[in-house]
């Protein structure tokens, strides 16, 4: 009765399924993934359908995975680095489609201290307000006027958070921050487009997880993906990293939560 957590997979789907052969992943256990199961690795089509069908797998959403959705919608065009062709003429492509929209954009665990997103938490976020504005999206995505939220996610613009945002600004602001984040400014504006690691940005730059630590004194585990660059190296034990970049030729990693022992899936030629 495991707890495993993975990092992005992006349609690296053989090698998630040798990494969890490496563990005897059966019935009883469970798995959490930190999102962007699709986009620039081989078998996206397969990943969603495998994932979609497991009553013991859950993911959150990532910045992929919504694109996705505003794509299949026709909101923006299908870019072929994405390799997500095979997914947008699938039969059962609406299926998988209204499947995806029900996903959470932050899981906590029942029995564990684990909170789980794509990218982090806003630094002045606590785990409750994070929890409340994620499933505020969440219901909007759900609901019938979904296409209106996924064609307002998109830009960088508002920077900082204020609780007076609404509508379409709000909801892009916290998507933003849970699936996009990877840097903000001391006084908490996100900095939405460096990519690197935190030792090659600029020194003005700070790690959402280093601001949030500054912030937030409490007992939870911060399990994200998303930022492949880090290659798992936070700093802070609360701060668990999973995404490696297994799409970029290195690999996959899992965290086996009980046993705090990683598995690594190298990304198969």
């Amino acid at each position: 009765m495991a707890l495993y957590l993975v990092g992005d997979i992006q349609g690296c789907f053989d090698e998630l399924q040798l990494l969890l052969q490496q563990v005897d992943f059966g019935s009883d256990d469970t798995l959490w993934l930190t999102g962007d199961l699709v986009a620039r690795g081989p078998k996206s089509l397969k990943t969603l359908r495998w994932v979609k069908q497991q009553p013991n797998v859950h993911t959150v959403l990532g910045n992929h995975d919504l694109h996705l959705l505003a794509v299949a919608e026709g909101i923006k065009p299908a870019k072929a680095k994405d390799k997500i062709d095979s997914i947008l003429t699938a039969k059962d492509r609406d299926e998988l489609m209204q499947w995806l929209r029900q996903q959470p954009l932050l899981m906590r665990h029942p029995d564990f201290p684990i909170v789980m997103t794509h990218a982090g938490i806003y630094p002045r976020w606590s785990v409750e307000q994070a929890d409340m504005l994620a499933q505020e999206v969440s219901q909007q995505l759900r609901g019938k006027h979904y296409l209106s939220l996924l064609q307002a996610m998109y830009g960088d613009s508002p920077a900082i958070w204020s609780y007076q945002l609404i509508g379409p600004e709000r909801w892009r602001f916290v998507i933003n921050a849970l699936t996009r984040m990877r840097f903000c400014h001391p006084n908490g504006t996100l900095e939405l487009n460096t990519k690197v690691s935190p030792e090659h940005a600029d020194e003005l730059l700070t790690p959402w997880f280093e601001l949030h630590h500054q912030h937030q004194c409490n007992s939870h585990n911060y399990v994200f993906g998303h930022w492949a660059s880090l290659m798992g190296k936070t700093n802070e034990s609360r701060y668990i990293a999973l995404d490696t970049g297994c799409v970029w030729g290195n690999e996959l990693t899992m965290l086996c939560w009980q046993s705090g022992k990683y598995f690594k899936q190298q990304m198969l030629s």
